[in-house]
């Protein structure tokens, strides 16, 4: 069964104009979710793993942080909509949600903002 998909927020790019204080609260909690080295870097191992999903269990020893402090930074994720999860019996896999990503990417440096740098 597959699990409903987030909703996306729709933001006008920041550099295209003025954004609604929704808007802007929307985009502020993806990148406080994204502010925290620990939370980058859980994305990137993320990403890199063979098939883009990775095991909970892996990330300690490769992070040095404490299991506590690992499930916290994976929750924040999340919560924001960056990463989903699913159960293999005891185990949870994670992977990111690239389009919530992409929002942040566009919200920042949106193709029209591309389009007239490089012409």
């Amino acid at each position: 069964m597959s699990k409903p998909k987030l909703p996306v927020p729709l933001c006008p790019a920041i550099l295209d104009g003025e954004l609604s204080r929704a808007q802007a609260e929307k985009l502020a909690a993806l990148f406080r979710a994204l502010a925290d080295p620990a939370r980058v870097q859980l994305l990137s191992l993320i990403a890199a793993q063979p098939g883009a999903k990775a095991c909970a269990c892996h990330f300690t020893e490769r992070m040095a942080l404490s299991q506590p402090t690992v499930s916290h930074h994976l929750k924040v994720l999340r919560e924001a909509g960056l990463l989903e999860r699913e159960r293999r019996g005891n185990w949870l896999y994670y992977h990111v949600v690239p389009e919530r990503l992409a929002i942040v990417s566009a919200t920042i440096w949106p193709p029209t903002a591309r389009r007239a740098r490089h012409g």
